[in-house]
């Protein structure tokens, strides 16, 4: 799979670009706040229909216009697909794949698959719970609709019954009735998780042991208050009805998948708490080869691999690690030059572009 055509018209600083990618290796240069981020941006949102970056689409709109446009051409092994997808100043958008359109983002989930890293990307180990949750979220709504569907009524439950818990007088039998559905919906949610964690794990082992010549090893745990694994669903509503008194107390659900979390070890050290700057990012580049893997096993393609930003973040041996292992992935790289890289990518199927002030040339 790989990304053939690219338009943005009146998208972040572009009024109208139009770029013909390679299957190989893409790289944009250019100073800094020219634009290199807002393709990545672009592809991100055709597969995904959100922005990584923000939650306003208007955002994304050149500032004098009312609408904005992204349009991808994608080859694919069985039927290539059109994206189209139009923008509104009012938040809206229009989304249509090969002329049909789209009304649930679930929709255009395995469409074009994307995997990116980026700095910001160093939050899945240094910061809160949340963070790794949407990560796990995210990874696994690209995988599974099912996924998406259940993420998204769990959501819809927990919101419900945390506004029934703030009530002053609050209704036993509708609670009751909420953990019933909590129960269903998250116990699916938890065993995903698990079951990636355990993916995660088995490609991490080699990726992190290539990475640092074999002086770490790195192991990732799922966190959460369940302890049977053979029952999640039942033992996740005998939880939710034991903690509704403190729950009613504290006008909050307190216990679910939206209270879990994973942890990251290096050589059996907590990366979070007691790792080196280093090892935090290695650990984010390995689990991002490691999610590239597991796109690759369960739906036989490689999805395309954004990589914001992040060489000049990394020293030479993993930029290496990068850089040779990209063969055979359609991957679009920004950069502020390509002097120190350029060695490592010779042989490669790649393009190289020029990128200011919301104009790209491509310069071989």
């Amino acid at each position: 799979m790989y990304v053939r055509y690219l338009n943005l018209i009146n998208f972040r600083n572009y009024k109208n670009v139009t770029l013909e990618l390679c299957d190989g290796t893409n790289v944009f240069q250019g100073d800094n706040a020219q634009g290199k981020t807002n393709i990545l941006e672009s592809l991100y949102y055709s597969s995904v229909g959100k922005s990584h970056r923000t939650n306003k689409d208007k955002e994304l709109i050149y500032w004098d216009s009312n609408e904005a446009y992204i349009s991808a051409y994608v080859v694919k092994e069985r039927l290539d697909k059109k994206i189209n997808i139009k923008l509104f100043k009012d938040g809206k958008k229009a989304i249509n794949i090969n002329s049909i359109k789209i009304t649930k983002l679930q929709d255009m989930v395995g469409v074009v698959n994307v995997v990116i890293f980026s700095p910001e990307d160093l939050d899945i180990v240094k910061n809160s719970p949340s963070f790794r949750r949407r990560f796990l979220d995210i990874e696994l709504c690209k995988l599974d609709k099912k996924y998406y569907h259940y993420l998204s009524s769990y959501k819809k439950v927990l919101n419900e019954r945390n506004i029934i818990l703030k009530k002053f007088s609050a209704d036993i039998d509708m609670i009751d009735i909420y953990d019933i559905r909590l129960a269903e919906f998250g116990s699916y949610i938890i065993a995903q998780r698990i079951k990636y964690i355990e993916k995660l794990n088995e490609f991490s082992k080699k990726i992190h042991n290539d990475i640092t010549q074999g002086s770490e090893f790195i192991k990732f745990n799922y966190i959460m208050q369940l302890k049977d694994i053979d029952n999640l669903q039942e033992e996740l509503y005998k939880l939710l009805k034991s903690n509704r008194k403190k729950d009613l107390e504290k006008k909050i659900t307190s216990v679910g998948p939206h209270r879990d979390d994973f942890s990251i070890f290096i050589n059996d050290i907590d990366v979070k708490i007691f790792g080196s700057q280093g090892q935090q990012r290695t650990s984010v580049l390995t689990i991002k080869f490691a999610s590239l893997r597991i796109i690759k096993e369960l739906i036989g393609e490689y999805p395309l691999l954004l990589l914001d930003d992040v060489l000049s973040e990394l020293d030479t041996k993993r930029q290496e690690y990068i850089l040779r292992s990209i063969n055979g992935i359609q991957t679009l790289i920004t950069c502020t030059g390509i002097t120190g890289i350029k060695k490592y990518l010779k042989g490669n199927n790649m393009k190289i572009f020029n990128v200011e002030k919301g104009s790209i040339q491509e310069i071989m």
